[in-house]
C-alpha cells in the first residue's frame, strides 16, 4: 500500500504545508495532493510543491473542471509534467451546482457527460495524434456557435505531452464511479471505510465492462482521503474530523441534492446524515458536528494515540491486499503523525519502497 498527503485547499489564509511535503518526501510518501474550492486554486500549490521536491509526484484533487477548459488543463498538465520530470498527476471533478454557478457563473450542465468529454480531449492533446476537433454536449473545438467568429482552426499542442498521463476524478456516486472506472485511471473518495470499500464493486464493475479491453481493479487506482489527527484526547482528535464530515454531509449541497449525504446513507449511517444535515441547513453547526456519531469517524480516519493509529493503518492494508485500495492519502497530517504512519505502513525512507 502507498502512502500520500492532502494539502488541501486554503481557510481565511494559506499556509503551504513546507515541513510536511519535506517529511513525505523523506519517508517514502509516494504523493501529495492538492484541491481548490473558492479560495486557493490547486495549480498553485501544487506547482511549489513539486518545485521543492525531487522524487515527490504531486496532484490536483481536485480541479474543477468548469473552471477551465480541457486545453488549459491539459496545458498545465503538459507544462508541470515537463518542469517535474513526470511527477504530476491531474485529477479533476465537477465539484457541485453550487460553487460551479454561484462562483464561477457558468453552468453546471450534465457533470458525467462533462467528465467524459474533458478526459477524452485531454487524451487527445497529450497523444498528439492529429490536430484537436472535437463535437460535444459541452465542448465543440473549434467553436463553431452562433456568436464565432468562423475563424478557429484545429490545433496540435506544441509541447509533446505524455500521453500515459494518469488522470484521475473525484467521485463516489455509483454513476460517477462506474464512469471513471470506463473512462478515468482513478478516483478519489472523499472519505472511505476500507471494510466498506466493497461497496463501490458493482459500480466500477459496471464501469470496466463498458471500457472493455481487461480494464480491471488490477489497472485502477482507488486513493481514499483519510483524516490523520494524533493526540492523547481521543474525543479532541474526533472533533476537528466531526466539523469536516458535517460541512460535507451536512452543507455541502442542497437538502435534496447532496452527494456526500447520500454516501454517508449508503455506508450505514442514514440516520445519523439525516440528523447532521437538519442541524446544518438550521444554522446549528456545532450541534451538527456533535451528531456526527464516533463509529463514522473511527472508521473513516486516523485518530487517537499511534498505537491505534497503526492498529487502523493494518485495516487499510488489509484492503490493499485485497486490490481495494491503491493508497490512502492523509489529509493534513502532522509531522509526527505522518512518522507513525510511515512506519506502520512500512515505507522506506527517502522513496526507496515506492520506485
Amino acid at each position: 500500500m502507498k502512502v500520500g498527503m492532502v494539502i488541501g485547499y486554503s481557510g481565511a489564509g494559506f499556509r503551504m504545508p513546507d515541513a510536511e511535503i519535506a517529511a513525505a518526501e523523506r519517508l517514502g510518501f509516494d504523493s501529495a495532493w492538492t484541491s481548490e474550492a473558492w479560495g486557493s486554486d490547486a495549480v498553485t500549490p501544487a506547482t511549489w510543491a513539486l518545485a521543492h521536491t525531487r522524487r515527490l509526484k504531486v496532484g490536483t484533487a481536485i480541479m474543477q473542471m468548469q473552471a477551465r477548459t480541457p486545453a488549459c488543463a491539459a496545458m498545465t498538465a503538459m507544462t508541470l509534467g515537463a518542469l517535474s520530470g513526470g511527477r504530476f498527476i491531474l485529477g479533476i471533478g465537477p465539484s457541485g451546482p453550487q460553487v460551479i454557478e454561484g462562483w464561477h457563473g457558468v453552468a453546471y450542465g450534465k457533470p458525467l457527460q462533462r467528465t467524459k468529454e474533458y478526459i477524452a480531449i485531454v487524451r487527445q492533446i497529450l497523444a498528439r495524434e492529429a490536430p484537436l476537433e472535437y463535437a460535444g454536449a459541452h465542448y465543440q473545438i473549434p467553436y463553431r456557435g452562433a456568436d464565432a467568429t468562423g475563424l478557429g482552426r484545429p490545433l496540435k499542442s506544441i509541447l509533446h505531452g505524455d500521453a500515459s498521463l494518469k488522470i484521475y476524478t473525484g467521485t463516489i456516486a455509483p454513476a460517477g464511479v462506474a464512469m471513471s472506472a470506463e473512462v478515468a485511471d482513478g478516483m478519489f473518495p472523499v472519505f472511505a471505510i476500507p471494510e466498506r470499500l466493497d461497496t463501490f464493486i458493482p459500480a466500477l464493475e459496471k464501469g470496466f465492462a463498458k471500457a472493455g479491453g481487461g480494464k480491471s481493479l488490477a489497472s485502477y487506482d482507488i486513493l481514499p482521503f483519510v483524516p490523520t489527527v494524533m493526540g492523547d484526547d481521543l474525543d479532541a482528535c474526533r472533533r476537528p474530523v466531526k466539523e469536516h464530515l458535517a460541512l460535507y454531509i451536512g452543507g455541502m449541497g442542497a437538502r435534496d441534492k447532496n452527494f456526500y449525504n447520500d454516501y454517508a446513507k449508503r455506508l450505514g449511517f442514514g440516520a445519523a446524515a439525516k440528523q447532521i444535515q437538519d442541524l446544518f441547513l438550521t444554522g446549528k453547526r456545532s450541534a451538527a458536528a456533535d451528531a456526527v456519531p464516533d463509529e463514522l469517524v473511527d472508521a473513516i480516519a486516523l485518530v487517537g494515540k499511534p498505537d491505534r493509529i497503526a492498529r487502523r493503518v493494518a485495516d487499510w492494508q488489509k484492503a490493499a491486499g485485497a486490490g481495494l485500495v491503491h493508497s490512502i492519502l492523509l489529509s493534513r497530517p502532522s509531522v509526527k503523525a505522518m512518522e507513525i504512519v510511515a512506519r506502520a505502513a512500512r515505507l522506506e525512507a527517502n522513496g526507496a519502497a515506492s520506485q
